[in-house]
C-alpha cells in the first residue's frame, strides 16, 4: 500500500519543518497528490522556505484546514520545484483546490508583493516513535 494515499482525499495537511534549534514547526497547507508524490506551494518570503532550505526533511499527516491532524504522520523529503515542474505542480494544486489556488493565493500573493514557491514531497515512510 502507498502511504501517500491519506493524502490524496484530504483537503490540508499539517507540514511539521525544523528550525535550527531542533524545534518542529507546524503549518496546515492545501496539498496535491500525484502516483507517489505530494505538492504544495508557499509564498517565498514564509519561514516555510527557509526551514526547508536548511532542513529538507519532513514530517507530514492529513488534516483538518486549521491543522488538526485526521491521520497518521509520515516522514518525507521535500524538493523545491522550478521551471516546468513548478508549473505542472501548479496545475495540479488548481485542479485540486480551484477556488483557493485560482483566486485567493493569487490575491495574497499580489497583497504580500511576493511569488510562489512550489515543493514536491517523496519518499514517505512511517513516522518511528
Amino acid at each position: 500500500m502507498n502511504p501517500v494515499n491519506d493524502l490524496r482525499d484530504t483537503w490540508a495537511m499539517l507540514l511539521r519543518t525544523r528550525r535550527r534549534s531542533g524545534e518542529w514547526v507546524d503549518t496546515p497547507v492545501n496539498v496535491a497528490v500525484d502516483g507517489a508524490r505530494a505538492y504544495f506551494g508557499t509564498s517565498a518570503n514564509s519561514g516555510k522556505v527557509k526551514r526547508l532550505r536548511n532542513f529538507a526533511d519532513v514530517e507530514v499527516a492529513p488534516s483538518t484546514p486549521r491543522g488538526r491532524p485526521t491521520g497518521p504522520s509520515l516522514r518525507a523529503r521535500a524538493r523545491v520545484l522550478s521551471g516546468d515542474e513548478a508549473r505542472a505542480a501548479e496545475r495540479l494544486l488548481v485542479r485540486r483546490h480551484p477556488i483557493v489556488h485560482r483566486f485567493i493565493v493569487p490575491l495574497e500573493l499580489r497583497l504580500k508583493r511576493t511569488t510562489n514557491t512550489m515543493y514536491e514531497l517523496t519518499g514517505f515512510r512511517p513516522v518511528e516513535e
